[in-house]
């Protein structure tokens, strides 16, 4: 064995590793990353045993001067509005949340008989009041883990198919000078752009469809709305992300920057749009930012069908979202996009 040749080798690998920005990426700022965004997510005081939705008077605090229960530890307390109450009982079916009590004049409470948490918080709330409380008995199945999940994963695939397949292919073709060939010709960059866009919606809608029909047939999941709803949110998703990977790659000519960089947006909104988990604990800033990213809102219009049967009205705010920031991304490519390298 020479030592000298396996040295050189040996450096020559080192400064490929150091000059593959990705890799870089991967290897530390995401593990990095990763550790910062899981102890905001899920850092501070330890959670609470028992979830409570508490309506009360306007301007009253939550203590126990409104009601001895609201002093009960290790039960969090979460104050809505009455115009919230519908939607809070759904929760209290799903076992999303324990206990839903009303404090504007007699209180009154709702309950899943068949929730285990929600009969010991029941027993607290008993326990610790002073006269009767009107109870509202309310019934239905808890939400898997699998039924939260699988939309999630088919989104988050989706996403990485949006950003690879058309940013990457799109800095490849301007390094390869495929694109330097084609400016010669009539073609706008509007032109190409929607081109990549419908390509790689036809592909990706595709694939998902086939993945979720499979998935029906080995693996029960809930689905209470209508399927073409939710390939109508696929399709508004999908464009939303495909313009913002072609939005990525309008002026990358290199392919190494261009991984890195979908990689830091990639991930982070894989992070932080309820794909693995819900942000309902995390702090109210992190879940306003999360909501501006195309995955989240995505993902809470096809819950929302599957889980709870959503209509065309009630999603339609998402959809909205969706198709401006699809014109706003297709719109900054086109005006920035660049045909060479150089």
């Amino acid at each position: 064995m020479n030592f000298g040749r396996l040295l050189a080798l040996w450096h020559a690998r080192n400064l490929e590793f150091l000059r593959d920005r990705s890799t870089l990426v991967f290897n530390f700022l995401f593990p990095l990353a990763l550790v910062v965004a899981f102890a905001v997510i899920f850092g501070g005081q330890p959670r609470a045993l028992f979830k409570v939705d508490v309506v009360a008077p306007p301007g009253a605090a939550l203590d126990a001067a409104l009601h001895p229960f609201l002093a009960t530890r290790h039960v969090d307390f979460v104050r809505i509005e009455p115009g919230e109450i519908m939607a809070t009982v759904r929760k209290v079916e799903r076992h999303q949340v324990d206990l839903l009590v009303d404090l504007r004049g007699a209180p009154r409470y709702w309950i899943n008989e068949d929730s285990p948490k929600g009969y010991l918080a029941e027993k607290l709330l008993l326990e610790s009041a002073s006269g009767e409380a009107t109870r509202e008995p309310v019934s239905g199945d808890a939400v898997r883990y699998v039924d939260w999940l699988l939309p999630g994963v088919l989104g988050m695939n989706m996403m990485f198919s949006c950003l690879f397949g058309v940013g990457y292919v799109v800095v490849r073709y301007r390094k390869s000078g495929f694109l330097r060939r084609l400016s010669a010709t009539p073609v706008t960059a509007l032109e190409f752009g929607a081109a990549q866009v419908l390509s790689r919606l036809m592909l990706t809608v595709s694939v998902t469809a086939l993945i979720y029909a499979s998935l029906a047939l080995f693996v029960p999941f809930r689905n209470e709305g209508s399927p073409l709803l939710l390939l109508l949110i696929a399709v508004a998703g999908a464009l939303a992300m495909i313009s913002f990977g072609f939005m990525m790659a309008a002026r990358f000519a290199s392919e190494e920057l261009a991984s890195g960089a979908i990689n830091l947006t990639s991930w982070p909104m894989m992070l932080l749009s309820g794909v693995w988990f819900s942000l309902e604990g995390a702090p109210g800033w992190l879940q306003a930012a999360a909501k501006a990213l195309p995955l989240t809102q995505m993902l809470d219009a096809a819950r929302a069908v599957m889980l709870d049967g959503a209509g065309l009205a009630v999603v339609l705010p998402q959809l909205g979202w969706l198709a401006a920031m699809t014109l706003l991304f297709l719109g900054i490519a086109a005006a920035g996009f660049r045909w060479r390298p150089d």
